[in-house]
């Protein structure tokens, strides 16, 4: 009884061992057929998506050489996160949303420079400082990190701050103008302490300047339209810089003006890249001052 007990065990182990040695070569078998795309006369998932969607080089999407596909928006392909859309995560271009917050945020203080309509105190333009010249640009900038723009990061993230600091001045609740009559949130242009306010804010401006100028340096290989919007900001910053140390009317008349230029330039640049063949009939030159390879 015991050695035919003994010999049942054996042919069952033998049996198991058969089965799962025959398990295993269905299994590789069936692995090797996916990996080669032909098991069962089924093509992988990859391999049906590669002969499907062209390659991102514009070659043959059945070659040897195709190593990411294209949907047809022309997105990268991307099968990690099918249920939530995964598959459109490019990032748009950020640049005509930080030149346009900026541009019209500075036309129009630069409107209340020249003395528009009578209007000398620039406090309406706190709404655009915080919201489009300060926020919009500023999350511009984050996005231009995100784009692996270097230039466009750091200009527009900069801005987005100045236009911040300058609304603080304004604002009576943080009460810097007011410190310099001695009460807080009120201010005179005739007051006490007017010109010592004047040259606090003279030397933001010149601070700012000098900012620009490190801009205005990098901006040197990049596109005409850039640095023309640049230079002229740069001039702008001048002109106010020196009209709050010298209270001079015709200075900031000259730097009201200079900054209505900087903001048509901006919208030219912003437009330029705003408008693309796939929106519009036309496009704008920027005229690139890169050496061409």
């Amino acid at each position: 009884m015991s050695a035919v007990g003994h010999q049942m065990t054996a042919a069952a182990t033998n049996e198991t061992a058969t089965n799962g040695a025959a398990y295993d070569a269905h299994t590789a078998t069936n692995a090797n057929a996916n990996a080669n795309g032909n098991g069962h006369g089924h093509h992988s998932f990859d391999n049906e998506k590669a002969h499907q969607a062209p390659n991102y080089t514009g070659g043959s999407a059945g070659g040897n050489h195709l190593s990411r596909t294209l949907t047809p928006g022309g997105h990268f392909a991307d099968d990690d996160l099918i249920a939530i859309a995964n598959t459109h995560r490019r990032i748009a271009n950020p640049l005509p949303l930080g030149v346009f917050g900026f541009s019209t945020t500075t036309l129009l203080l630069s409107l209340y420079n020249i003395n528009i309509r009578g209007i000398e105190i620039p406090n309406a333009v706190i709404g655009f400082a915080l919201a489009y010249g300060g926020l919009a640009q500023f999350l511009a900038g984050l996005w231009e990190f995100a784009c692996g723009n270097t230039f466009g990061a750091t200009v527009f993230t900069s801005f987005g701050m100045f236009w911040w600091g300058y609304s603080v001045i304004l604002i009576p609740f943080f009460g810097f103008m007011g410190s310099y009559d001695g009460q807080p949130g009120i201010y005179s242009a005739k007051g006490m302490f007017a010109a010592e306010a004047e040259s606090a804010i003279g030397l933001y401006l010149w601070i700012w300047f000098g900012i620009t100028t490190v801009y205005l340096i990098a901006s040197t290989r990049g596109s005409m339209s850039l640095f023309v919007l640049i230079f002229f900001l740069w001039i702008t910053f001048i002109c106010l810089g020196a009209n709050a140390y010298t209270g001079n009317a015709h200075l900031k008349t000259a730097g009201g003006a200079f900054g209505i230029a900087t903001a048509f330039a901006g919208y030219y640049l912003g437009l330029a890249s705003f408008l693309t063949p796939y929106n519009s009939f036309f496009t704008l030159p920027v005229i690139p001052l890169s050496k061409k390879e």
